[in-house]
């Protein structure tokens, strides 16, 4: 065969399979419309077969979609506006459905999903005050929108996946009001905690000042017990040791006091020479 009619045919078939087929991948979202109309909305990831210039492939984004809304103005209860910046993951979930509602264009569906959420944040920022929305309740918020707007939206296709509320800007003459009584409670919150922690001080200062005045009670107790118990000792060996040897008792006390007495250089004592003071030194010179 020739080469030329070789090359001819496998062209040829590269140009059918190119023609009659398409492949979807796992990340898009595709539909198949024959003149308009949806054919098949059930493709799945791989390889499928279509009728060139009948059939059209329409291919969307089949992963997690981010709509950025610009900061939109939202009244409270108290008829005071808030900048609200806020953001919504989103994704196609029924293919169909937002083909039909969209076309299958992603500005279409971005902007009928942010006026869904401005309608449901509207209604529950009007339910609350500036307080509630910027110290405590933001969550509780974006959970209810969350399951608001994911039920709104099942009409185009889409599921909300998550909405959340990136920042909160207050009007300069609602703002200073607002962080001073939030400045307020914080500081009345404070005073509680200081006024039971000195409450608290008190009752242990009080408890250890009684414990210390029963341990100085009891140690001073304790040591006059000692010191009595050291005195009949000691009283008790000075009658033991007098009992043995009265002479000697007599003559070791008078050594003490002479020592005593006379315990400086420069020390002079004025008595009469015959006084019981001197009475062993007198028995020396006799001896």
């Amino acid at each position: 065969m020739n080469s030329k009619v070789v090359l001819g045919i496998v062209v040829a078939a590269i140009v059918a399979i190119w023609a009659f087929t398409f492949q979807v991948d796992q990340r898009q979202k595709a539909i198949k419309v024959q003149f308009g109309e949806i054919k098949d909305a059930t493709l799945e990831p791989g390889l499928h077969f279509k009728i060139p210039v009948v059939h059209k492939i329409r291919r969307n984004d089949g992963r997690i979609l981010t709509l950025d809304v610009p900061p939109t103005e939202f009244p409270t209860s108290e008829k005071k506006y808030v900048k609200v910046d806020f953001y919504a993951k989103w994704r196609i979930k029924d293919v169909e459905k937002y083909f039909i509602a969209t076309g299958g264009q992603e500005t279409r569906a971005n902007q009928r999903l942010e006026l869904i959420l401005v309608d449901g944040l509207k209604n529950e920022f009007g339910k609350r005050t500036i307080q509630e929305v910027v110290s405590g309740e933001r969550s509780e918020i974006m959970d209810v929108i969350q399951v608001q707007s994911n039920e709104d939206a099942k009409k185009f296709g889409i599921q909300v996946v998550d909405v959340r509320v990136s920042k909160i800007d207050l009007p300069d003459d609602v703002s200073d009001s607002v962080f001073n009584r939030m400045r307020a409670e914080r500081a009345r919150v404070a005073k509680d905690f200081r006024a039971r922690g000195k409450e608290q001080a008190e009752v242990i200062q009080a408890t250890a000042d009684k414990e210390r005045t029963v341990i100085l009670a009891n140690a001073y107790n304790e040591s006059e017990q000692i010191r009595g118990d050291g005195d009949a000792q000691s009283a008790k060996i000075y009658a033991d040791a007098y009992q043995r040897n009265e002479e000697f008792y007599r003559f070791t006390r008078s050594l003490k006091a002479y020592i005593n007495t006379f315990s400086g250089s420069n020390d002079f004592l004025i008595m009469q020479p015959d006084s019981e003071f001197f009475r062993y030194f007198k028995q020396s010179e006799q001896n």
